[in-house]
């Protein structure tokens, strides 16, 4: 089963419930999806890796994006059709960059994320033969299911594989005493492996509510927290 469906499938159950709340605190703004939404961006993900660009169990996705609620469908949905996800884009099958990101990534394909608060696409196409990710991928389904099956041992986050990311990720929520109960504040980058582990996965391992502060005010974290309600602040 790929790192995403462990992830997801338990969370299900509550589909409306909050899962990840995004402020950037440059732009002023605030973004909330719920656990039906972060799914839906997951699969229309997955299915437009599938269907575009025939990613199976064990091809290479780069993903060289900051935190961000966009950010969280990208990922979600190359684990849920079993890319192994890295931050450097030569040699891989799709890079997902930023809109200011320099071109050539060294992948097959690019794909360029607009990281707009509001989930606009690109104004214009872009050039270099790139993809624009969020009006492309919108048109993909709703629902994802794996062509082929993904088991544990396949490698979902640099050499780390799919049950050692997630027997991780659960050790460290543990370690926190995180539960679904938590609503977790964040400010952490999710650069490399351990970024992206301990800034999502871990989080979503316990299950909790994700609040992200990206280019954070430190002035304005303390309303963060009672504006969310937060219970736990995740280590910078």
């Amino acid at each position: 089963m790929s790192l995403t469906d462990e992830l997801l499938r338990p969370l299900l159950a509550s589909p409306a419930k909050p899962l990840i709340t995004h402020y950037d605190d440059q732009l002023g703004s605030r973004v909330e999806l719920s656990v039906a939404t972060t799914a839906n961006w997951a699969a229309k993900t997955a299915n437009w890796l599938t269907e575009e660009f025939d990613v199976e169990p064990g091809d290479v996705v780069a993903v060289q994006l900051p935190a961000h609620w966009q950010t969280v469908g990208v990922l979600l949905g190359a684990w849920w059709c079993g890319a192994r996800v890295v931050t450097e884009g030569a040699g891989a099958r799709v890079a997902f960059v930023g809109p200011d990101d320099p071109e050539p990534t060294g992948a097959t394909a690019t794909a360029v994320v607009t990281l707009d608060p509001m989930g606009r696409g690109l104004s214009e196409p872009p050039g270099g033969g790139a993809f624009d990710y969020l009006s492309e991928s919108r048109l993909a389904g709703d629902q994802y299911s794996p062509l082929f099956p993904i088991p544990g041992d396949t490698a979902a986050l640099f050499e780390s594989t799919v049950d050692e990311v997630l027997a991780e990720a659960r050790a460290r929520a543990a370690k926190l005493g995180l539960s679904a109960d938590d609503r977790v504040l964040s400010t952490r980058d999710w650069s490399g492996p351990e970024g992206i582990l301990d800034g999502l996965l871990v989080p979503l391992a316990a299950g909790a509510h994700l609040v992200h502060v990206s280019n954070a005010d430190e002035a304005k974290l303390a309303a963060r927290r009672d504006a969310e309600r937060t219970t736990a602040d995740l280590p910078a």
